[in-house]
């Protein structure tokens, strides 16, 4: 794909091949429908195939960087193979792609991330979250398996009991507690967090490209190890779109209430 193929997704070319890459469907804090999910499991081969780029910085147009996925999204995903399998595919190509991606990845998150978009934030090599930005894997709220990128991901991060804790409960956390348990990179007051992140690849960006890209490389091998624990988790997330509990957890969200789930009366 061309960048000019890309509908949610907003590209500009900065200094010394630093690509900003802006998630931008302001009007929906940047949730991520359908065909946004589709665009980020390619937008990394675009950057890949890009010459002209040596570093991507990704960021969410307006106050979020991305809400999570578009409840339609997941009413189209409950009880749909079909929808289920494609999603499946997808969700397995982002993780996987952004793994495979030498140059480096840099997310400046200048508000909440959920999601799709939080696997885009984490799996960033170098993450920069406002203080005041909010993050939640969300998944156990919604009543599906937490698997698009948190058994892959999180425990490596922050410890297997800060993990359990996040991934099983849904509870938010802020930019100042995400970096203390070591889920990002750096925490910076909110009017710093693109400068900040801007500062750093440009700085990617000078530096000895084969020795960063080979160094990303060799430390994506410990994510790479863990393979097996991301396929099964992703597997697990889907099997419970097939059942009643989703349905649920997306009444419960549209309602603004607590979910009551089926399979816990």
């Amino acid at each position: 794909m061309d960048y000019a193929d890309y509908q949610h997704l907003a590209f500009a070319h900065g200094p010394n091949g630093v690509l900003r890459i802006t998630l931008n469907r302001p009007e929906a804090l940047n949730a991520t429908n359908a065909r946004m999910h589709w665009e980020l499991t390619q937008v990394w081969r675009t950057v890949d195939a890009d010459p002209r780029t040596r570093v991507a910085l990704v960021t969410g147009a307006g106050k979020a960087f991305s809400a999570g996925g578009d409840l339609s999204l997941v009413e189209e995903m409950a009880g749909n193979p079909e929808a289920v399998a494609r999603t499946m595919r997808e969700a397995s190509d982002l993780v996987y792609t952004m793994l495979d991606l030498e140059k480096p990845v840099v997310s400046a998150i200048n508000g909440v991330a959920v999601g799709a978009g939080l696997v885009v934030a984490l799996l960033a090599d170098v993450s920069v979250i406002a203080e005041t930005a909010r993050l939640t894997d969300g998944h156990t709220r919604l009543g599906v398996a937490a698997g698009d990128h948190a058994a892959i991901l999180w425990p490596l991060l922050c410890g297997m009991a800060k993990a359990k804790y996040y991934l099983l409960t849904a509870d938010f956390l802020d930019g100042r507690e995400a970096e203390r348990i070591g889920l990002v990179s750096l925490c910076v007051p909110p009017g710093e967090v693109l400068p900040k992140a801007t500062a750093i690849a440009d700085g990617l960006a000078r530096g000895s490209q084969p020795a960063i890209r080979w160094t990303k490389r060799a430390l994506n091998n410990w994510l790479r190890q863990a393979g097996p624990i991301f396929d099964q988790s992703l597997a697990l997330e889907m099997l419970t779109f097939m059942q009643p509990d989703v349905r649920e957890g997306v009444r419960a969200i549209r309602e603004k209430r607590a979910p009551a789930f089926p399979s816990a009366r």
